[in-house]
């Protein structure tokens, strides 16, 4: 048999600089600014479906985006901080879109005619749900449960997780493009060319430009292609659909947003609470929660670090918990996770260095002040950034997929629980988001309106799914007998802090603070 070429690495190689390396600060600045072009995309689509269906006008959507910028870039520096320190953007989560669609349609907040005042009393209700919530992660994070089930996850386990935390948005990526194709398109393109075809080209001094900053260049060319397009009256008389994912004047972004706009706590008045809200909203941390968890595995794979051990893995979760507390005071509309798009930004620039991602994190506060100037990059048209997504996600779902090399995949049981976790992942939740409608409750139908999110959520999420068949599967079928083929004698030792003397290096925490917090 020929010798083995490719045998597995711990890490990848061919990455230019790891977590605690960093570019020169000129290239650190920008990396910075690329990191908040490409989460823009997920801050401003949000606020554009929910702000509408709660009453609120153009000038209310552009100060809950700011809002949420807001406060991505505080949630973002205390997650590189405290947190799981890994060079990770925390924004905006799609994952909370149910169970606020299901307040805004509470038959409560239905009943006030004046929209502003419902857009007022649903924004509150919103930040009391969360602000009951965000426990749920605190408790389970800063208690060390989340990181003593994540003794029961193994690199089968983890595999479909992460995976399905890139291939579960598939509904943003070509079909979102394809609502404007004339601009999605050429942008998909030029990215592949730029960072494939091109990346060693070198016009200034020793820089990989087309590598480094691809979504600072083709966003250019194109955006300015969009505007042209747009300016030159190519959409007059197109559908509403057309000009809202085409236009780069769409919804008055630019107009109503203020020059100068500091947000602060509780900007929308007193939260409300409900226990049924409260409850439907756990859902969706529950969901945030384990999709941040892939998200934190394929990060540290593509910063050139060790996979977060248990202590660490909490200590995320509950930052993350304190990151919804603040959604909640702040009023952002949504909640909180990892973003993937960033994520896989990583891979695409070979750039893992946690301090680009602490300098985006000023980029976004800088920014959501000064509301006029945010309001012109927000105007970049959706379809561009569903490019990103298409290459992106699906990098993010080949890291998970990476993990399997650390596995005996001749094997029928390992090919059974990876085969069966990736499928049941995305058809039930395919499944279950088939049937819901913003106007009705989902498959999911009782009289019990908190129970339908819930359990909608849970199952619309296919990373969410993933995990509960197989962590289930990899723990109950032939556990003893498979330890070396499920990769156990290569995870264990990242487990504890202590268990390999990389995670020190990696993951202490800054200002000696571990004196006070000792790793276990």
């Amino acid at each position: 048999m020929a010798d083995i070429t490719h045998p597995p690495m711990e890490q990848l190689q061919d990455l230019e600089y790891c977590i605690d390396s960093n570019p020169p600060w000129p290239e650190t600045v920008i990396l910075a600014f690329q990191n908040y072009i490409l989460m823009l995309g997920s801050s401003v689509f949000i606020p554009s479906m929910l702000v509408p269906a709660m009453g609120g006008t153009d000038g209310d959507k552009a100060r809950v985006i700011q809002t949420l910028l807001f406060v991505a870039g505080i949630k973002t520096l205390l997650q590189a901080l405290f947190g799981t320190r890994l060079p990770a953007i925390v924004g905006g989560s799609y994952a909370y879109i149910v169970v606020i669609v299901y307040i805004i349609n509470d038959s409560s907040l239905q009943r006030i005619s004046n929209d502003h005042e419902r857009f007022i009393h649903t924004m509150r209700a919103i930040q009391g749900a969360m602000i009951v919530a965000s426990s749920i992660q605190i408790i389970l994070g800063y208690s060390q449960v989340w990181g003593l089930f994540s003794r029961f996850f193994s690199p089968l386990g983890m595999a479909p997780v992460v995976g399905l935390v890139g291939l579960g948005l598939f509904q943003k990526g070509f079909p979102l493009l394809g609502s404007c194709v004339e601009i999605g398109l050429p942008m998909l393109l030029l990215v592949i060319g730029l960072t494939q075809y091109l990346k060693h080209i070198r016009p200034f001094r020793d820089i990989p430009i087309f590598e480094r900053f691809p979504i600072l260049i083709c966003v250019t060319i194109v955006w300015i292609y969009s505007v042209i397009l747009t300016a030159s009256g190519a959409y007059r008389g197109k559908s509403l659909k057309t000009q809202t994912s085409c236009r780069t004047d769409r919804a008055n972004l630019i107009s109503t947003a203020p020059w100068f706009k500091f947000p602060y706590p509780l900007q929308w008045g007193p939260p409300t609470f409900s226990a049924g809200h409260s409850f439907a909203m756990m859902s969706a941390v529950l969901v945030s929660m384990v999709e941040s968890t892939g998200a934190y595995m394929a990060a540290s794979r593509l910063a050139i670090a060790t996979p977060p051990p248990a202590y660490v893995l909490s200590r995320g979760i509950g930052w993350q918990g304190i990151g919804v507390l603040l959604d909640g005071l702040f009023g952002t509309g949504t909640g909180s996770t990892v973003l993937i798009e960033n994520v896989g930004l990583l891979g695409l620039t070979r750039v893992g260095s946690r301090r680009v991602v602490q300098v985006s994190a000023g980029f976004m506060i800088f920014f959501s002040t000064l509301g006029k100037f945010g309001a012109v990059f927000a105007s970049i048209p959706l379809p561009i950034f569903a490019a990103l997504y298409c290459i992106l996600f699906g990098l993010v779902a080949a890291v998970g997929i990476s993990f399997l090399q650390f596995t005996n995949m001749n094997s029928m049981r390992n090919l059974m629980v990876t085969g069966l976790s990736l499928f049941l992942g995305i058809s039930i939740a395919q499944f279950f988001d088939q049937y819901w409608d913003p106007r009705h409750h989902g498959l999911v139908h009782t009289n019990a309106g908190w129970f339908n999110a819930f359990l909608n959520t849970i199952f619309m999420s296919p990373a969410t799914v993933g995990l509960i068949v197989a962590v289930f599967l990899d723990n109950t079928l032939d556990v003893e007998k498979s330890k070396k083929d499920r990769g156990m004698p290569w995870w264990v030792k990242f487990r504890t802090f202590r268990g390999d003397n990389r995670n020190e290096e990696f993951y202490t925490l800054p200002f000696n603070l571990n004196r006070f917090f000792p790793p276990t």
